[in-house]
Protein backbone atom coordinates (compact mmCIF):
# COMPACT_ATOMS: atom_id res chain seq x y z
CA UNK A 1 0.00 0.00 0.00
CA UNK A 2 1.10 3.16 -0.76
CA UNK A 3 -0.54 6.56 -0.45
CA UNK A 4 -3.94 4.59 -0.23
CA UNK A 5 -2.94 2.38 -3.13
CA UNK A 6 -2.20 -1.29 -2.98
CA UNK A 7 0.61 -2.47 -4.55
CA UNK A 8 0.20 -6.08 -4.80
CA UNK A 9 -2.12 -8.49 -3.23
CA UNK A 10 -1.50 -12.16 -2.65
CA UNK A 11 -4.51 -14.92 -1.85
CA UNK A 12 -4.47 -18.25 -0.84
CA UNK A 13 -7.06 -20.62 0.64
CA UNK A 14 -6.63 -22.00 3.84
CA UNK A 15 -4.64 -25.19 3.60
CA UNK A 16 -1.82 -26.28 6.22
CA UNK A 17 -0.35 -24.63 8.42
CA UNK A 18 -0.47 -20.92 8.55
CA UNK A 19 2.96 -20.71 10.60
CA UNK A 20 4.51 -22.66 7.26
CA UNK A 21 2.07 -20.48 4.85
CA UNK A 22 2.56 -16.96 6.20
CA UNK A 23 5.94 -16.57 5.67
CA UNK A 24 5.59 -16.90 2.16
CA UNK A 25 2.44 -15.37 1.11
CA UNK A 26 4.67 -12.29 2.97
CA UNK A 27 7.69 -12.91 0.42
CA UNK A 28 5.50 -13.25 -2.77
CA UNK A 29 3.47 -9.95 -1.82
CA UNK A 30 6.46 -8.12 -1.31
CA UNK A 31 8.05 -9.82 -4.74
CA UNK A 32 5.03 -8.45 -6.43
CA UNK A 33 4.98 -5.24 -5.22
CA UNK A 34 8.26 -5.12 -6.19
CA UNK A 35 10.08 -3.17 -2.73
CA UNK A 36 12.63 -3.81 -0.43
CA UNK A 37 11.56 -5.20 2.75
CA UNK A 38 13.64 -2.40 4.11
CA UNK A 39 11.44 0.38 2.44
CA UNK A 40 7.91 -1.28 4.46
CA UNK A 41 7.07 1.19 7.33
CA UNK A 42 3.88 -0.21 8.79
CA UNK A 43 1.92 -3.76 8.99
CA UNK A 44 -1.87 -3.67 9.18
CA UNK A 45 -3.15 -6.86 10.42
CA UNK A 46 -6.48 -8.48 10.99
CA UNK A 47 -7.29 -8.91 14.37
CA UNK A 48 -10.77 -10.79 14.30
CA UNK A 49 -12.86 -12.32 15.42
CA UNK A 50 -12.26 -15.70 14.07
CA UNK A 51 -10.11 -18.79 14.42
CA UNK A 52 -8.43 -18.46 17.84
CA UNK A 53 -5.52 -20.17 16.33
CA UNK A 54 -5.34 -18.61 13.54
CA UNK A 55 -5.83 -14.84 14.84
CA UNK A 56 -2.91 -15.73 17.31
CA UNK A 57 -0.71 -16.82 14.82
CA UNK A 58 -1.43 -13.77 12.60
CA UNK A 59 -0.80 -11.39 15.11
CA UNK A 60 2.86 -12.85 16.37
CA UNK A 61 3.51 -13.33 13.00
CA UNK A 62 2.64 -9.22 12.52
CA UNK A 63 4.22 -8.74 15.86
CA UNK A 64 7.22 -10.27 14.35
CA UNK A 65 7.76 -8.01 11.95
CA UNK A 66 6.85 -4.67 13.75
CA UNK A 67 9.99 -5.70 16.10
CA UNK A 68 12.03 -6.49 13.73
CA UNK A 69 11.61 -3.98 11.56
CA UNK A 70 10.76 -0.76 13.91
CA UNK A 71 7.74 -0.60 11.94
CA UNK A 72 4.40 0.85 12.83
CA UNK A 73 1.43 -1.89 13.52
CA UNK A 74 -2.76 -0.81 12.86
CA UNK A 75 -5.05 -3.40 14.19
CA UNK A 76 -8.47 -3.84 11.90
CA UNK A 77 -11.36 -5.66 12.46
CA UNK A 78 -12.05 -8.75 10.31
CA UNK A 79 -15.74 -8.20 10.38
CA UNK A 80 -15.38 -4.42 9.09
CA UNK A 81 -12.88 -5.11 6.51
CA UNK A 82 -15.37 -7.44 4.90
CA UNK A 83 -18.02 -4.86 5.03
CA UNK A 84 -15.51 -2.94 3.25
CA UNK A 85 -14.93 -5.88 0.40
CA UNK A 86 -18.58 -5.68 -0.39
CA UNK A 87 -18.20 -2.56 -2.47
CA UNK A 88 -21.89 -2.14 -2.00
CA UNK A 89 -24.26 1.24 -2.79
CA UNK A 90 -23.84 4.30 -1.02
CA UNK A 91 -26.44 3.97 1.40
CA UNK A 92 -26.03 0.56 1.42
CA UNK A 93 -27.15 -1.24 5.32
CA UNK A 94 -24.69 -4.20 5.88
CA UNK A 95 -24.65 -6.86 8.40
CA UNK A 96 -21.13 -8.93 8.65
CA UNK A 97 -22.01 -12.35 10.49
CA UNK A 98 -19.07 -15.19 11.19
CA UNK A 99 -19.85 -18.03 12.16
CA UNK A 100 -18.53 -18.79 15.44
CA UNK A 101 -19.45 -22.25 15.94
CA UNK A 102 -20.84 -23.71 19.25
CA UNK A 103 -24.46 -22.12 18.11
CA UNK A 104 -22.89 -18.04 18.05
CA UNK A 105 -22.24 -15.85 15.34
CA UNK A 106 -19.40 -13.19 15.38
CA UNK A 107 -21.61 -9.95 13.97
CA UNK A 108 -21.38 -6.45 13.34
CA UNK A 109 -23.36 -3.53 11.57
CA UNK A 110 -22.29 -0.76 9.00
CA UNK A 111 -23.77 1.61 6.83
CA UNK A 112 -21.63 2.84 3.39
CA UNK A 113 -20.96 6.23 3.27
CA UNK A 114 -21.23 8.73 0.46
CA UNK A 115 -17.32 8.49 -0.09
CA UNK A 116 -17.40 4.87 -0.35
CA UNK A 117 -16.20 4.10 3.52
CA UNK A 118 -18.29 1.98 5.93
CA UNK A 119 -19.73 3.58 8.88
CA UNK A 120 -20.12 1.58 12.08
CA UNK A 121 -23.49 1.02 13.71
CA UNK A 122 -22.37 -0.60 16.39
CA UNK A 123 -19.31 -2.91 18.45
CA UNK A 124 -18.29 -6.34 17.09
CA UNK A 125 -20.49 -9.08 19.12
CA UNK A 126 -20.82 -12.90 19.68
CA UNK A 127 -24.80 -13.55 19.40
CA UNK A 128 -26.78 -16.71 18.99
CA UNK A 129 -28.79 -16.94 15.40
CA UNK A 130 -31.94 -16.50 16.94
CA UNK A 131 -30.88 -12.81 19.06
CA UNK A 132 -29.61 -12.03 15.11
CA UNK A 133 -32.20 -13.09 13.07
CA UNK A 134 -34.75 -10.81 15.57
CA UNK A 135 -32.43 -7.99 15.21
CA UNK A 136 -32.38 -7.84 11.35
CA UNK A 137 -34.05 -5.70 9.21
CA UNK A 138 -35.63 -6.17 5.68
CA UNK A 139 -33.15 -3.80 3.37
CA UNK A 140 -30.40 -5.11 5.19
CA UNK A 141 -27.90 -7.12 3.86
CA UNK A 142 -26.19 -10.18 5.05
CA UNK A 143 -22.57 -10.99 4.43
CA UNK A 144 -19.98 -13.75 5.54
CA UNK A 145 -20.84 -17.25 6.49
CA UNK A 146 -23.54 -17.61 9.00
CA UNK A 147 -26.14 -17.98 6.48
CA UNK A 148 -24.93 -21.33 5.76
CA UNK A 149 -24.44 -22.55 8.73
CA UNK A 150 -28.01 -21.12 10.04
CA UNK A 151 -30.63 -20.71 7.33
CA UNK A 152 -32.89 -19.14 9.46
CA UNK A 153 -30.41 -15.77 8.95
CA UNK A 154 -31.09 -16.17 5.47
CA UNK A 155 -34.94 -15.95 5.55
CA UNK A 156 -34.21 -12.34 7.18
CA UNK A 157 -31.98 -10.78 4.65
CA UNK A 158 -30.41 -10.81 1.36
CA UNK A 159 -27.57 -13.06 1.82
CA UNK A 160 -23.96 -12.49 -0.03
CA UNK A 161 -21.72 -15.42 1.58
CA UNK A 162 -18.07 -15.66 1.50
CA UNK A 163 -17.79 -16.87 -1.93
CA UNK A 164 -19.10 -13.55 -3.38
CA UNK A 165 -17.33 -11.85 -0.98
CA UNK A 166 -14.02 -13.16 0.39
CA UNK A 167 -11.47 -11.75 2.72
CA UNK A 168 -8.88 -9.40 0.99
CA UNK A 169 -5.77 -8.23 2.47
CA UNK A 170 -5.72 -5.19 0.14
CA UNK A 171 -9.15 -4.18 2.57
CA UNK A 172 -6.81 -4.59 5.41
CA UNK A 173 -3.95 -2.76 3.99
CA UNK A 174 -5.91 -0.01 3.00
CA UNK A 175 -8.04 0.48 6.66
CA UNK A 176 -4.46 -0.16 7.91
CA UNK A 177 -3.63 2.76 6.48
CA UNK A 178 -6.32 4.97 7.62
CA UNK A 179 -5.78 3.86 11.16
CA UNK A 180 -2.26 5.45 10.79
CA UNK A 181 -3.32 8.55 9.32
CA UNK A 182 -5.63 9.17 12.40
CA UNK A 183 -2.45 8.12 14.30
CA UNK A 184 -3.98 5.35 15.84
CA UNK A 185 -1.34 3.05 15.72
CA UNK A 186 -1.22 0.05 18.47
CA UNK A 187 2.10 -0.73 20.36
CA UNK A 188 2.87 -4.71 19.50
CA UNK A 189 2.98 -5.23 22.76
CA UNK A 190 -0.25 -4.25 23.33
CA UNK A 191 -1.67 -5.56 20.82
CA UNK A 192 -4.45 -8.40 21.74
CA UNK A 193 -6.70 -10.58 19.17
CA UNK A 194 -10.64 -9.79 19.33
CA UNK A 195 -11.81 -13.26 20.31
CA UNK A 196 -15.12 -12.09 21.85
CA UNK A 197 -15.23 -15.34 23.94
CA UNK A 198 -12.48 -16.58 25.64
CA UNK A 199 -10.89 -19.82 24.13
CA UNK A 200 -12.67 -22.92 25.92
CA UNK A 201 -9.08 -24.10 27.51
CA UNK A 202 -9.70 -20.75 29.21
CA UNK A 203 -13.26 -21.11 30.69
CA UNK A 204 -13.83 -21.85 33.77
CA UNK A 205 -14.68 -26.10 35.14
CA UNK A 206 -18.21 -26.62 35.79
CA UNK A 207 -18.69 -27.11 39.58
CA UNK A 208 -21.62 -29.56 39.35
CA UNK A 209 -21.48 -33.20 38.69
Amino acid sequence: MVDGTPRAEVNASAVGSHVASLPELVRRAIDAARVDLEAVEAVAVSIGPGSFTGLRIGLAFAKGLVFAGGLQLAAVSTLEALALAAKAPVGTRLCVALDARKREVNTASFEVTADGAVRRQGPDEALAPAVLAARLEPDRVLLGDAAAAYPELGRHAAVRGLDQVPPRGAVVARLGWERLLRGESVSPVEAEPGYLRRPDAELPRSTSR
